[in-house]
């Protein structure tokens, strides 16, 4: 069973922020019109599904790049349930594109596999920009939101585990 959220694809319907005290999303700020929606539709899910915004922290970076290290400092400083990197990359006409991507994507990966808090990833990696209107709030959904119903759950099932252990 699934429902449809804050602009979302379909996302699962048990939703909930219950025992999660804090999410951080990092932004980048490149292509901000893009990372911007991503975000607003993070927020909107997470404040669905029971959140306060005060307990949404947003911190904004100027790449893609630098979201894994915010991410990190993040998690070590701030101390949150969860944390959802956003941003954009648009392929251009140099092999940028996947050096960018290929960064992000090991670093979320590494801060996942060597940490205790759920980092989920929400990076828009396109071939133009239509295709990252239409995952922003367009045509596709938001990734954003949908971002943050993954971070919901895995903050949930870390919680869970964690229960489990003791």
């Amino acid at each position: 069973m699934s429902t449809k959220l804050a602009g979302a694809g379909f996302v699962p319907s048990s939703l909930s922020a219950e025992g999660m005290d804090k999410c951080v999303i990092v932004k980048a700020e490149w292509n901000s019109h893009i990372t911007d929606a991503l975000a607003a539709g993070a927020r909107a899910t997470l404040a669905e599904a029971g959140l306060d915004d005060s307990s949404i922290v947003e911190i904004t970076v100027p790449g893609t790049v630098e979201l894994t290290f915010a991410a990190q400092r993040a998690i070590r400083m701030l101390r949150p349930s969860a944390v959802i990197v956003i941003g954009c990359v648009i392929r251009g006409d140099t092999p940028h594109f996947d050096y960018v991507c290929q960064s992000v994507t090991q670093g979320v990966t590494m801060l996942n596999a060597q940490g205790d808090t759920p980092v989920v990833f929400s990076v828009l990696t396109v071939e133009n920009e239509q295709q990252a209107l239409d995952r922003a709030g367009g045509l596709l959904g938001n990734k954003g939101a949908e971002g943050a119903a993954t971070a919901l759950a895995m903050a949930s099932l870390n919680s869970s585990l964690v229960a489990a252990g003791k």
